[in-house]
């Protein structure tokens, strides 16, 4: 069999200004997580659509761009494999190692590529798709004067949860008073709707080798004076397995709703949170902190998220 090769496609919309704020869209990291990509497709599909009649939303897509990148590991999921093609999990892959212990082999491990979680080979390039990724984030959000990102994911916990960096540290992220601005205003305009656990990613467990927090670092570095705040939706697919036990005698079952009208509401349930992540997007000069506001912010983010240990 030859080597597989499957293109990683990229889709924008919206304006061309290079002052515009951007949103990405980012989904199939992980090969058997396929409920990301389709989450994502049943959000540009129903955007597709809407071009058609919605003169809201052609005022909308003038004041900001979206980027979607919806099948980043095109041959994992053609192979029914959370690893990329060369058996390593993409989001173990960047140059960087958490602080301290993470948990055996899922905090990620250069033991073998027949495991799972491998980071690849130390010293060794990034694997081509999380290269591209990169690349992607860095040429198309990191110019923007505010940019922010969502990446689809599902696997753990019977909660959907919304995460930010960082998953090597116990350390706020610099931003961590606008991640927390961000929880304030979602759980306020949408007191009603869908239970999202908004948390950085450390509170539950830390992994070496995460992209987003490679990136988030770097965009602290290359382009101080902006702001890139990247998120991940974590769908908590335990929650469909004690539904349907039965999704258990499947591997995809762990990670994908099986039963059809679950699976129809999860394509749907989650586009109210890619509109307002949107708006947010486009609206970033009416909610971003002020300098005195970020201060108490960051205080009650910390706080909140990293109280002191007794």
């Amino acid at each position: 069999m030859g080597e597989l090769s499957l293109p990683v496609k990229v889709i924008e919309m919206g304006s061309t200004s290079p002052r515009v704020p951007v949103i990405g869209f980012f989904g199939g990291v992980h090969g058997v997580e396929r409920i990301g990509s389709q989450v994502l497709m049943s959000w540009l599909h129903s955007l597709i659509h809407r071009l058609q009649w919605d003169d809201q939303l052609h005022r909308r897509l003038e004041q900001v761009r979206l980027v979607f990148m919806p099948m980043i590991n095109p041959g994992g999921i053609w192979q029914r494999t959370r690893s990329n093609p060369n058996g390593v999990d993409l989001m173990r892959n960047a140059p960087i190692d958490a602080m301290g212990k993470v948990p055996f082999l899922v905090g990620g491990h250069r033991i073998s590529r027949h495991l799972p979680w491998y980071r690849g080979k130390s010293g060794a390039p990034m694997e081509p798709e999380a290269q591209a990724m990169i690349r992607v984030v860095q040429e198309k959000l990191f110019p923007a004067p505010f940019s922010m990102s969502i990446d689809c994911h599902s696997g753990f916990g019977r909660r959907d949860r919304i995460w930010c960096c960082y998953a090597r540290s116990h350390r706020p992220i610099p931003h961590i008073g606008e991640v927390f601005r961000l929880k304030q205003i979602f759980e306020t305009t949408y007191p009603h709707h869908h239970p999202y656990l908004i948390e950085p990613q450390s509170v539950n467990y830390t992994t070496h080798g995460d992209l987003w927090d490679y990136l988030y670092d770097d965009a602290q570095e290359k382009i101080p004076e902006h702001t890139f705040l990247p998120f991940t939706l974590e769908m908590g697919s335990w929650l469909w397995v004690r539904k349907n036990p039965r999704q258990m005698l499947d591997f995809f079952g762990y990670f994908n709703p099986v039963i059809s009208h679950r699976h129809h509401r999860v394509l749907r349930q989650h586009l109210p949170l890619f509109e307002f992540l949107t708006g947010m997007t486009a609206n970033a000069g009416n909610w971003l902190p002020s300098a005195n506001q970020r201060a108490a912010l960051t205080r009650e983010a910390i706080q909140f998220w990293f109280p002191p240990q007794v």
